[in-house]
């Protein structure tokens, strides 16, 4: 994992409004072509949280905060900054690098605790 694409420490408006998602989202450029196309995992798991929701939460790699680079990622896809397909790349790849896998724990809805 590159030092350079680490969580980062947010705010709660950070995370609301995509404050700082420019800091966390790697340059285009930088994003391999494979996160830039909608047929590998982290990309349809991108679009999958980005249009529905997610139903489980990824499994972190080791030495990662879920709950941080959760966070990371939701600011940058509420952010209007970048083009949209940047950011659908950039999600994609963070969480490529981040996460071991999508298929984690099942996320527990209200409904579903009723």
């Amino acid at each position: 994992m590159s030092a350079t694409y680490t969580p980062i420490k947010l705010s709660a408006l950070d995370i609301a409004f995509g404050g700082n998602a420019m800091q966390i989202l790697p340059p285009n450029s930088a994003i391999p072509d494979e996160f830039k196309r909608q047929g590998g995992v982290w990309p349809k798991w991108q679009a999958d949280w980005f249009y529905s929701g997610l139903k489980r939460w990824p499994k972190p790699k080791d030495g990662i905060d879920m709950h941080l680079a959760m966070a990371n990622l939701k600011c940058v896809m509420g952010s209007f900054e970048p083009k949209h397909e940047h950011k659908q790349a950039g999600v994609a790849y963070l969480a490529s690098l981040w996460f071991a896998s999508p298929d984690g724990e099942l996320i527990e809805t209200k409904a579903a605790a009723s």
